[in-house]
């Protein structure tokens, strides 16, 4: 590579801002190399920043800390009976070895960087009723932060639609406010941060934000070259190699040269109408996603110029949503239709899947069954559980009168106010209520899995997720396989190289993330999967680009 061909030169560009590119950039940092981090928005943070905020990382010590037993064994056990051997070539046995070989490895690393982690509770494995599952949480995220604390940098934080001041382990808990002793208390501490807040006039971030804010402060504190407003618009390449990248900035073109790789985080294409047209299934729109503005899908693109495979690009993070009548972000229920008192049926009224089970499967069931679906609540569930992001009890004026939510005194009007069949409905729901009487869902097992419980309602018996829809009014609103991103992109080999449909290396392009086809091929085993991956490729990227092992 002649340098003096580029306007400058670092050792590893990487392209996108997510959890991932911070990983890399502070190990390379750590051994003396010059990473340089090129953002296409104003932001930081990526779709992690807006996320859950956490990861999946079984036998961690963060698990061990707090006397959970977990082995490599059984988290290569568990992801052989969700992932499986059919996931695609992004989801080879070689990639999910390295993912739980580096994944605790990185996370202890990260500790000793000044990294804080916090073990989520309430989050069991979505399928823990599986080999290798378990009902008590492997998922880590961080502890809240005070925003005041970033100083400048806050303000080049990526931030969520709603940013509550609510602990990452507490998300379950807070859902019983109405509930429970200990749901209340969370909710009391819940308004007396959120008034000190409006005191300070700056948020305390949680979930995502807490996360990215931590890994942006830590390679702030590093010195680490991080730049917004770097769209990548080409990759530069020497006789099959990738050397560098073309940039656009303030109206001009930059060649910027990396003498170790490029490493390609840039997200999915959540938020590309066509590509979603192109490769996703129908109906479909991008006012369907909660992933963050920048996903756009440009870098699979100019990966697939360069020759790059692409596989799994059919698929998403799915998360059953509504779009609400304000124009604003899409509602993700995965956790509210979990509760007592709801289902979801098509529009000849039978029930299409576990309502209290995993999202990504549930997204997968409404494209198989109808698009959109019907959720069906009764004046209980309204009464006692929050509703997106509107508290228990509280249902907007303006709901009723754009449409978005509709309500009948009886079973048989709100199917014909809806357009779903009313006899098949009524048959639906009684079937449904016999179902909550005997606590066995013979249908979906609905309530069967530790997962299921996480955001049920404890003091409905005997089973926390299944409550009678009898109490009028009853409620109806058209469901949608929202997304939190797309999960398909270039496929990569273990150490996170980017492959070609013969599967040949692209010798210095890497890639992670949901710019990838997912380690987890076609299922999401557990709360962060995806920004695990994220993390664990972006490290080992990071090593293999050096010559280091990870």
């Amino acid at each position: 590579m002649d340098e003096a061909l580029f306007d400058e030169v670092a050792d590893f560009v990487i392209v996108g801002s997510g959890g991932g590119s911070m990983v890399a950039a502070l190990y390379l940092n750590s051994i003396g190399k010059k990473p340089l981090i090129l953002e296409k928005t104003d932001k930081f943070g990526g779709s992690t920043a807006m996320s859950g905020g956490v990861l999946w990382v079984p036998n961690s010590h963060v698990l061990k800390r707090k006397g959970i037993k977990d082995s490599h064994e059984a988290g290569r056990i568990y992801m052989d009976a969700t992932v499986g051997n059919d996931g695609g070539p992004g989801a080879t046995p070689e990639r999910k070895e390295a993912y739980l070989r580096n994944g605790p490895i990185m996370v202890e690393w990260l500790e000793q960087q000044g990294m804080r982690w916090l073990h989520t509770e309430g989050w069991a494995d979505y399928y823990d009723d599986r080999p290798g599952g378990v009902t008590r949480s492997r998922s880590i995220g961080a502890p809240m932060l005070d925003a005041r604390d970033m100083g400048p940098l806050f303000d080049k934080l990526r931030l969520g639609p709603m940013v509550m001041p609510l602990p990452t382990d507490k998300a379950g808990i807070i859902g019983l406010a109405t509930r429970t002793p200990r749901g209340m208390w969370e909710g009391v501490k819940l308004l007396w941060r959120m008034r000190q807040v409006a005191k300070r006039g700056k948020p305390i971030l949680s979930f995502g934000g807490a996360l990215q804010g931590r890994m942006l402060m830590l390679a702030d504190k590093a010195g680490i070259d991080m730049r917004t407003d770097y769209p990548i618009t080409e990759l530069i390449e020497e006789d099959g190699k990738v050397v560098g990248v073309v940039a656009e900035h303030a109206g001009r073109a930059r060649r910027i040269g990396a003498r170790d790789g490029v490493l390609i985080n840039a997200g999915g294409f959540s938020r590309n109408a066509q590509m979603r047209k192109r490769y996703g299934p129908q109906p479909s729109s991008v006012e369907w996603t909660n992933a963050n503005p920048g996903d756009t899908g440009e870098m699979i693109q100019v990966a697939e110029k360069h020759g790059a495979a692409l596989d799994l690009m059919d698929q998403a993070w799915w998360v059953p949503g509504t779009v609400g009548p304000d124009g604003g972000p899409a509602y993700m229920h995965n956790t509210d239709i979990s509760k007592p008192h709801c289902i979801i049926v098509n529009r000849h009224g039978k029930r299409i899947l576990n309502e209290s089970g995993s999202y990504m499967e549930n997204g997968q069931r409404l494209y198989r069954n109808d698009v959109p679906a019907y959720v069906i609540l009764d004046s209980r569930h309204r009464k006692r559980y929050a509703w997106g992001y509107y508290p228990p009890g509280k249902t907007p004026q303006e709901w009723f009168d754009s449409g978005f939510i509709k309500k009948a005194d009886t079973i048989e009007d709100l199917a014909k106010i809806a357009g779903i069949d009313p006899v098949g409905l009524k048959a639906e729901i009684e079937k449904f209520n016999s179902y909550c009487e005997t606590g066995k869902d013979l249908d979906f097992n609905r309530g069967g899995r530790g997962y299921d419980n996480c955001f049920g309602d404890p003091t409905v018996k005997p089973n926390p997720n299944l409550g009678k829809i009898d109490k009028a009014p009853f409620y109806v609103m058209e469901m949608v396989p929202g997304d939190v991103g797309t999960s398909g992109g270039v496929v990569t080999d273990e150490n996170a190289r980017v492959l070609r449909g013969d599967g040949s290396v692209i010798e210095g392009l890497y890639a992670t993330g949901n710019s990838t086809a997912s380690v987890m091929g076609r299922c999401y085993p557990a709360a962060g999967a995806s920004i695990g991956a994220s993390f664990i490729f972006a490290w080992i990227a990071a090593h293999h680009a050096v010559g280091s092992n990870a």
